[in-house]
Protein backbone atom coordinates (compact mmCIF):
# COMPACT_ATOMS: atom_id res chain seq x y z
CA UNK A 1 0.00 0.00 0.00
CA UNK A 2 0.99 3.14 -0.95
CA UNK A 3 1.69 6.05 1.46
CA UNK A 4 -0.67 8.15 -0.18
CA UNK A 5 -3.40 5.11 0.30
CA UNK A 6 -2.45 4.79 3.72
CA UNK A 7 -2.57 8.11 4.71
CA UNK A 8 -6.12 8.62 2.55
CA UNK A 9 -7.35 5.45 4.12
CA UNK A 10 -6.24 6.23 7.76
CA UNK A 11 -8.35 9.49 7.61
CA UNK A 12 -11.35 8.28 6.41
CA UNK A 13 -11.61 4.83 8.15
CA UNK A 14 -10.60 6.97 11.57
CA UNK A 15 -13.79 9.52 10.52
CA UNK A 16 -16.22 6.53 9.72
CA UNK A 17 -14.98 4.66 12.69
CA UNK A 18 -15.45 7.55 14.80
CA UNK A 19 -18.94 8.73 13.53
CA UNK A 20 -19.41 4.48 14.43
CA UNK A 21 -18.47 4.99 18.22
CA UNK A 22 -20.01 8.20 19.08
CA UNK A 23 -23.52 7.13 18.86
CA UNK A 24 -22.69 3.95 21.37
CA UNK A 25 -20.39 6.26 23.94
CA UNK A 26 -22.94 8.74 24.10
CA UNK A 27 -25.99 6.98 25.83
CA UNK A 28 -23.47 4.84 27.99
CA UNK A 29 -22.24 8.43 29.67
CA UNK A 30 -25.61 9.68 29.60
CA UNK A 31 -27.11 6.41 31.78
CA UNK A 32 -23.99 7.02 33.83
CA UNK A 33 -24.75 10.47 34.44
CA UNK A 34 -21.26 11.46 33.53
CA UNK A 35 -22.13 15.00 32.84
CA UNK A 36 -20.53 18.75 33.05
CA UNK A 37 -20.49 20.89 35.91
CA UNK A 38 -20.21 24.13 34.76
CA UNK A 39 -18.56 26.62 37.27
CA UNK A 40 -20.36 29.53 38.24
CA UNK A 41 -17.75 32.11 37.91
CA UNK A 42 -16.99 31.08 34.41
CA UNK A 43 -19.38 33.07 31.40
CA UNK A 44 -23.03 32.78 32.09
CA UNK A 45 -23.66 31.49 28.69
CA UNK A 46 -22.19 28.39 29.52
CA UNK A 47 -24.58 28.08 32.20
CA UNK A 48 -27.01 25.95 30.13
CA UNK A 49 -24.60 23.68 29.07
CA UNK A 50 -24.79 22.25 32.55
CA UNK A 51 -25.71 18.53 32.65
CA UNK A 52 -23.63 17.80 28.86
CA UNK A 53 -22.27 14.53 28.75
CA UNK A 54 -18.03 15.02 29.26
CA UNK A 55 -15.36 12.26 29.05
CA UNK A 56 -16.13 11.76 25.41
CA UNK A 57 -12.18 12.00 24.94
CA UNK A 58 -12.91 8.59 25.08
CA UNK A 59 -14.52 8.64 21.69
CA UNK A 60 -11.53 9.72 19.57
CA UNK A 61 -8.99 7.52 21.43
CA UNK A 62 -10.62 4.10 20.87
CA UNK A 63 -11.33 5.29 16.82
CA UNK A 64 -7.28 6.52 17.08
CA UNK A 65 -6.37 3.21 19.01
CA UNK A 66 -8.09 0.75 16.24
CA UNK A 67 -7.13 2.87 13.23
CA UNK A 68 -3.63 2.97 14.01
CA UNK A 69 -3.43 -1.20 13.88
CA UNK A 70 -4.99 -1.05 11.15
CA UNK A 71 -3.22 1.35 9.41
CA UNK A 72 0.40 1.53 10.89
CA UNK A 73 2.88 -1.90 9.30
CA UNK A 74 4.45 -4.18 11.92
CA UNK A 75 7.72 -2.55 11.00
CA UNK A 76 6.69 0.53 12.37
CA UNK A 77 4.62 -0.31 15.47
CA UNK A 78 7.63 0.39 17.84
CA UNK A 79 7.04 4.18 16.98
CA UNK A 80 3.65 4.06 16.97
CA UNK A 81 3.19 2.45 20.35
CA UNK A 82 5.39 5.04 21.77
CA UNK A 83 3.08 7.28 20.75
CA UNK A 84 0.49 6.01 21.71
CA UNK A 85 2.07 5.61 24.97
CA UNK A 86 2.16 9.10 25.48
CA UNK A 87 -1.21 9.93 24.21
CA UNK A 88 -3.24 7.25 26.47
CA UNK A 89 -0.57 7.71 29.34
CA UNK A 90 -1.62 11.62 29.42
CA UNK A 91 -5.17 10.40 28.60
CA UNK A 92 -5.51 8.26 32.03
CA UNK A 93 -3.85 11.25 33.74
CA UNK A 94 -7.03 13.40 32.22
CA UNK A 95 -9.68 10.52 33.15
CA UNK A 96 -8.12 10.40 36.80
CA UNK A 97 -8.78 13.60 37.22
CA UNK A 98 -12.58 13.70 35.20
CA UNK A 99 -13.49 10.70 37.36
CA UNK A 100 -12.96 12.24 40.89
CA UNK A 101 -14.79 15.65 39.09
CA UNK A 102 -17.86 13.84 37.55
CA UNK A 103 -18.21 10.71 39.20
CA UNK A 104 -17.03 10.85 42.48
CA UNK A 105 -18.46 14.22 42.49
CA UNK A 106 -15.50 15.94 44.10
CA UNK A 107 -14.88 19.56 42.40
CA UNK A 108 -11.15 20.23 42.28
CA UNK A 109 -10.08 16.57 40.93
CA UNK A 110 -6.83 15.62 41.06
CA UNK A 111 -4.61 18.21 43.21
CA UNK A 112 -2.37 20.33 40.98
CA UNK A 113 0.77 18.26 41.85
CA UNK A 114 -0.82 14.93 41.64
CA UNK A 115 -1.99 15.95 38.10
CA UNK A 116 1.67 17.17 36.96
CA UNK A 117 3.23 13.97 38.82
CA UNK A 118 1.15 11.94 36.68
CA UNK A 119 2.29 13.87 33.42
CA UNK A 120 5.95 13.60 34.63
CA UNK A 121 5.99 9.72 35.00
CA UNK A 122 4.30 9.12 31.65
CA UNK A 123 7.06 11.75 29.92
CA UNK A 124 9.48 10.05 32.06
CA UNK A 125 8.65 6.77 30.46
CA UNK A 126 8.23 8.07 26.63
CA UNK A 127 11.94 9.27 27.05
CA UNK A 128 12.66 5.74 28.21
CA UNK A 129 10.94 3.96 25.04
CA UNK A 130 12.68 6.81 23.29
CA UNK A 131 16.14 6.09 24.55
CA UNK A 132 15.26 1.81 24.36
CA UNK A 133 14.84 2.57 20.44
CA UNK A 134 17.98 5.00 19.87
CA UNK A 135 16.15 8.35 19.31
CA UNK A 136 18.63 10.92 18.76
CA UNK A 137 18.98 13.53 22.04
CA UNK A 138 19.90 16.95 19.83
CA UNK A 139 17.50 19.37 19.48
CA UNK A 140 17.57 21.40 16.35
CA UNK A 141 16.92 25.27 16.33
CA UNK A 142 15.04 26.57 13.16
CA UNK A 143 16.18 29.14 11.73
CA UNK A 144 19.65 28.91 12.08
CA UNK A 145 20.20 25.29 12.04
CA UNK A 146 22.31 24.57 14.96
CA UNK A 147 22.11 20.59 16.64
CA UNK A 148 22.11 21.14 20.43
CA UNK A 149 23.22 17.82 22.09
CA UNK A 150 21.12 17.86 25.20
CA UNK A 151 22.13 14.46 26.45
CA UNK A 152 20.96 14.46 29.99
CA UNK A 153 18.81 17.34 29.60
CA UNK A 154 17.16 15.82 26.66
CA UNK A 155 15.09 14.06 29.43
CA UNK A 156 13.39 17.33 31.14
CA UNK A 157 12.82 18.87 28.34
CA UNK A 158 10.76 16.07 26.82
CA UNK A 159 9.01 16.38 30.62
CA UNK A 160 8.20 20.18 30.23
CA UNK A 161 7.14 20.14 25.95
CA UNK A 162 5.09 17.56 27.61
CA UNK A 163 3.68 19.00 30.29
CA UNK A 164 3.66 22.79 28.23
CA UNK A 165 1.52 20.63 25.42
CA UNK A 166 -0.94 18.83 27.51
CA UNK A 167 -1.21 21.85 30.13
CA UNK A 168 -1.56 24.27 26.77
CA UNK A 169 -3.90 22.00 24.96
CA UNK A 170 -6.17 21.35 28.21
CA UNK A 171 -6.19 25.02 28.53
CA UNK A 172 -7.63 25.61 25.04
CA UNK A 173 -10.82 23.08 25.76
CA UNK A 174 -13.42 25.86 26.93
CA UNK A 175 -15.62 26.57 24.13
CA UNK A 176 -17.53 23.83 21.91
CA UNK A 177 -15.51 22.70 19.00
CA UNK A 178 -12.74 24.93 19.97
CA UNK A 179 -9.62 22.64 20.81
CA UNK A 180 -10.69 19.77 18.10
CA UNK A 181 -10.77 22.13 15.20
CA UNK A 182 -7.28 23.73 15.96
CA UNK A 183 -6.10 19.66 16.90
CA UNK A 184 -7.37 18.98 13.00
CA UNK A 185 -5.33 21.71 11.88
CA UNK A 186 -2.31 20.92 13.67
CA UNK A 187 -2.74 17.55 12.20
CA UNK A 188 -2.48 18.72 8.48
CA UNK A 189 0.42 20.15 9.56
CA UNK A 190 2.36 17.32 11.30
CA UNK A 191 0.77 14.86 8.57
CA UNK A 192 3.07 17.17 6.04
CA UNK A 193 5.96 17.24 8.55
CA UNK A 194 6.00 13.40 9.32
CA UNK A 195 6.31 12.79 4.86
CA UNK A 196 9.24 15.67 4.65
CA UNK A 197 11.47 14.73 7.63
CA UNK A 198 11.31 10.98 6.46
CA UNK A 199 9.25 9.70 9.59
CA UNK A 200 6.23 8.44 7.16
CA UNK A 201 4.47 6.69 10.67
CA UNK A 202 3.46 9.79 11.76
CA UNK A 203 2.41 11.03 8.94
CA UNK A 204 -0.32 8.09 9.11
CA UNK A 205 -0.27 8.49 13.15
CA UNK A 206 -1.12 12.06 12.31
CA UNK A 207 -3.81 11.33 9.09
CA UNK A 208 -5.57 8.69 12.02
CA UNK A 209 -6.15 11.57 14.76
CA UNK A 210 -7.16 13.79 11.65
CA UNK A 211 -10.04 11.50 11.22
CA UNK A 212 -10.96 10.98 14.68
CA UNK A 213 -10.89 14.60 15.80
CA UNK A 214 -13.19 15.60 12.34
CA UNK A 215 -15.73 12.77 13.50
CA UNK A 216 -15.37 13.69 17.19
CA UNK A 217 -16.26 17.23 15.99
CA UNK A 218 -19.69 15.84 14.67
CA UNK A 219 -19.87 15.53 18.44
CA UNK A 220 -18.98 18.53 19.94
CA UNK A 221 -19.43 21.45 17.70
CA UNK A 222 -21.44 23.90 18.87
CA UNK A 223 -24.21 23.50 20.32
CA UNK A 224 -21.97 20.27 21.92
CA UNK A 225 -23.91 17.43 22.43
CA UNK A 226 -20.64 16.37 24.65
CA UNK A 227 -17.57 17.43 25.73
CA UNK A 228 -13.93 15.87 25.58
CA UNK A 229 -13.26 16.17 29.41
CA UNK A 230 -9.59 16.14 30.50
CA UNK A 231 -9.05 12.23 29.07
CA UNK A 232 -9.32 14.52 26.19
CA UNK A 233 -7.35 17.39 26.07
CA UNK A 234 -4.47 15.84 27.91
CA UNK A 235 -4.14 13.16 25.52
CA UNK A 236 -4.48 15.38 22.36
CA UNK A 237 -1.18 17.52 23.67
CA UNK A 238 0.25 14.71 23.85
CA UNK A 239 -0.31 13.14 20.41
CA UNK A 240 1.31 16.96 19.01
CA UNK A 241 4.23 16.72 21.39
CA UNK A 242 5.07 12.90 20.18
CA UNK A 243 4.50 13.64 16.80
CA UNK A 244 7.39 17.02 17.19
CA UNK A 245 9.62 14.64 19.18
CA UNK A 246 9.51 11.75 17.00
CA UNK A 247 9.68 13.97 14.31
CA UNK A 248 12.86 16.13 15.81
CA UNK A 249 11.04 18.98 15.72
CA UNK A 250 10.44 19.40 18.92
CA UNK A 251 10.45 23.60 18.92
CA UNK A 252 8.21 23.74 15.47
CA UNK A 253 5.27 22.82 17.92
CA UNK A 254 6.05 26.52 19.59
CA UNK A 255 4.33 28.02 15.93
CA UNK A 256 2.38 25.52 14.74
CA UNK A 257 0.57 25.04 18.92
CA UNK A 258 0.90 29.00 18.87
CA UNK A 259 -3.15 29.05 20.12
CA UNK A 260 -2.02 27.06 23.09
CA UNK A 261 0.83 28.47 23.93
CA UNK A 262 -1.45 32.19 23.95
CA UNK A 263 -3.79 30.45 26.15
CA UNK A 264 -0.92 29.92 28.30
CA UNK A 265 0.75 32.99 28.52
CA UNK A 266 -3.20 34.67 28.72
CA UNK A 267 -3.37 32.69 32.01
CA UNK A 268 -0.34 33.25 33.54
CA UNK A 269 -0.07 36.74 32.30
CA UNK A 270 -4.14 36.91 34.26
CA UNK A 271 -2.45 35.80 37.61
CA UNK A 272 0.63 37.79 37.86
CA UNK A 273 -1.53 41.05 36.82
CA UNK A 274 -4.02 39.63 39.95
CA UNK A 275 -1.50 39.75 42.29
CA UNK A 276 0.44 42.14 41.34
CA UNK A 277 -2.61 44.97 41.55
CA UNK A 278 -4.45 43.76 44.78
CA UNK A 279 -7.17 41.66 42.36
CA UNK A 280 -7.62 43.84 39.23
CA UNK A 281 -7.85 41.73 35.93
CA UNK A 282 -5.79 42.36 32.74
CA UNK A 283 -8.39 39.94 30.55
CA UNK A 284 -12.23 40.07 31.48
CA UNK A 285 -11.59 36.56 32.02
CA UNK A 286 -8.37 33.90 31.11
CA UNK A 287 -7.71 31.52 29.45
CA UNK A 288 -8.33 34.57 26.61
CA UNK A 289 -10.81 33.17 24.64
CA UNK A 290 -13.17 33.69 27.26
CA UNK A 291 -12.31 36.58 27.13
CA UNK A 292 -13.44 37.65 23.62
CA UNK A 293 -16.96 35.50 24.44
CA UNK A 294 -17.43 38.51 27.45
CA UNK A 295 -16.41 40.78 24.49
CA UNK A 296 -19.52 39.55 22.23
CA UNK A 297 -17.65 37.05 20.23
CA UNK A 298 -20.07 34.06 19.42
CA UNK A 299 -18.24 30.90 20.15
CA UNK A 300 -18.16 29.84 16.76
CA UNK A 301 -17.01 33.26 15.64
CA UNK A 302 -13.86 32.16 18.32
CA UNK A 303 -13.23 28.64 16.56
CA UNK A 304 -12.79 30.24 13.10
CA UNK A 305 -10.32 32.72 14.64
CA UNK A 306 -8.48 30.24 16.55
CA UNK A 307 -8.14 27.87 13.27
CA UNK A 308 -6.91 30.68 11.49
CA UNK A 309 -4.49 31.46 13.46
CA UNK A 310 -3.37 27.72 13.25
CA UNK A 311 -3.14 27.53 9.76
CA UNK A 312 -0.63 30.60 9.85
CA UNK A 313 1.36 29.20 12.73
CA UNK A 314 1.43 25.50 10.87
CA UNK A 315 2.26 27.51 7.33
CA UNK A 316 5.29 29.30 9.33
CA UNK A 317 6.28 25.95 10.98
CA UNK A 318 6.26 23.95 7.75
CA UNK A 319 8.44 27.13 6.01
CA UNK A 320 10.74 26.67 9.03
CA UNK A 321 11.34 23.04 8.05
CA UNK A 322 14.00 23.76 5.62
CA UNK A 323 16.03 25.85 7.69
CA UNK A 324 16.45 22.41 10.35
CA UNK A 325 17.78 20.18 7.21
CA UNK A 326 14.47 18.85 6.30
Amino acid sequence: MTIEMRLFGATIVALLIGLVVGPLILPVLRRLKIQQTIREEGPASHLKKGGTPTMGGIIFLLTLIITVFIFVPVAELDIAVTWLWLVLGLGVVGFLDDYIKVVRKQSLGLRAREKLLGQMLVAVVFYGMLKYFGHSQDVIVPIFGWRLALDWLYLPFIIVLTMAAGNGANLTDGVDGLLASTVVVACLAYVVIGLATGVEVVAVLSAALLGSMLAFLRFNWHPAAVFMGDVGSLALGGALAGAAVITKTELLLIPIGIMFVIETLSLIIQVIYFRKTGGKRFFRMAPIHHHFELSGWSEVKIVFAWCLLGVVGGIVGLLLLPSMGF
